[in-house]
């Protein structure tokens, strides 16, 4: 087992008086009722040979025109939406919006079914929810992006109801079955314009959708607490998670867990990672599925040129912000790119930090155990997220940063010059 350096600042005093189960520190909210609070953002999106290369990675609270940056929270709605637009444009393709008369839905026993009709094609999409064995209605829900890996444990005494978003009814690639090939899939029949589009955008829409479901029916009906939802999942799924969280701000948690390249890591630490003397290869913009991802972005932004990306994926971490976020990483698998996931939620965090609420983001990066097996030594990590975000226990501690004792040699300040 490798030794771990760990820095867990404790300010349950400071916690406790600022922060509420309905906003934090200076009224900031932990989560919102609306899917996109900054729809009306129109960023900068420029082509190739008129983006600025950028060797270090890009300062998420920059504007998009680079005229200046977001210092007051009450701005940050506008930066995010350039963030979201930006990731859309480059990497994964669009997201559509659904109107509210879209969606029908309704609960059969515990299974949520709900409907989407767009351009005269209707998409089902059903989840079974479990209920808790404790507590009383509404619960909080934690959604498992094609399943839900953290241990049964974990949830054995918490009222938190569990739900699984079976991405296949909508995109049914995934890396252990023959894609159908783009175009193909449930989504393309309601948005057959979208074919360019990768995964990891549907994926986040289909989970959108059930939130809509549950979001129209009410706690009634449902017995859900739309004020705490979480997401997790692992690996390709841990990826789905990130993005689910990042693109719909009713997530009030997401746990990604050992989520790799193309999720919380970042894209130019990776390639740098790649081109280093006798490098073991990690996944990075080159070596991804690109079922996941635009075409485009690999032929316009590989290799070097990875650098005139405008954005990277420490700001898709920072699209969660205000929410929480914990990252679960495992350095055994060295594909997993986990020194790169370091330096992303490093630099993410100065988001929550700009704010004051850097409670609300954290990584733990732990090594001796199986790929999507979370150990022991990681619940503690986890109970707190789940306690404080889910259950409103004001007092947790949730300021988490542990990684391994080499990932101190990293040098931050060379990749964070904000």
């Amino acid at each position: 087992m490798k030794k771990f350096f760990l820095l867990f600042f404790v300010m349950s005093s400071i916690t406790a008086i600022g922060q509420t189960t309905k906003s934090g520190r200076n009224n900031i909210p932990l989560v919102y009722d609306v899917e996109n609070t900054g729809l009306d953002v129109t960023p900068v999106l420029p082509s190739f040979d008129a983006s600025h290369r950028c060797e270090t990675l890009p300062n998420p609270l920059e504007w998009s025109d680079r005229r200046g940056r977001v210092r007051k929270f009450k701005d940050w709605r506008k930066r995010r939406g350039e963030i979201a637009r930006e990731i859309q444009h480059y990497e994964i393709g669009t997201k559509p919006i659904v109107s509210p008369s879209a969606i029908s839905a309704k609960m059969d026993g515990d299974t949520l079914k709900v409907d989407v009709t767009v351009n005269g094609e209707t998409l089902h999409l059903t989840a079974t929810i479990r209920y808790p064995k404790t507590g009383t209605a509404p619960y909080p829900l934690m959604i498992g992006t094609s399943h839900l890996t953290l241990p049964d444990t974990l949830f054995a005494n918490r009222p938190i109801a569990r739900m699984n978003f079976h991405e296949r009814q909508v995109n049914n690639y995934s890396q252990f079955g023959k894609p159908a090939g783009r175009g193909n899939y449930e989504f393309d029949r309601l948005y057959p314009e979208l074919t360019d589009n990768g995964a990891y955008s549907e994926w986040a829409w289909g989970l959108s959708r059930l939130l809509d479901g549950l979001q129209q029916l009410g706690p009634e009906k449902t017995k859900i607490d739309m004020k705490h939802i979480g997401v997790s999942g692992c690996s390709y799924a841990g990826k789905m998670a990130l993005f689910c969280g990042a693109f719909d701000e009713r997530v009030a948690l997401t746990i990604a867990q050992e989520p790799g390249g193309g999720g919380a890591a970042v894209w130019r630490y990776s390639h740098w990672m790649n081109i280093q003397p006798g490098a073991e290869a990690v996944e990075d913009l080159d070596r991804t599925d690109y079922n996941w991802f635009k075409e485009s972005l690999r032929a316009t932004y590989g290799g070097d040129s990875v650098a005139y990306l405008p954005h990277d994926h420490h700001e898709l971490v920072a699209m969660i912000c205000p929410r929480a976020i914990l990252m679960l990483g495992n350095p055994d698998y060295r594909w997993l790119a986990d020194p790169s996931g370091y330096v992303s939620m490093n630099a993410a965090i100065k988001v929550w930090e700009q704010f004051g609420i850097d409670d609300r983001a954290g990584y733990s990066i732990v090594a001796g155990h199986g790929h999507c097996q979370l150990p022991e030594v990681q619940y503690p990590e986890v109970s707190a997220y789940l306690d404080k975000f889910l259950l409103g226990k004001e007092d947790a501690e949730t300021r988490v940063r542990i990684a391994p004792s080499d990932f101190s040699d990293i040098d931050l300040n060379k990749w964070i010059k904000y």
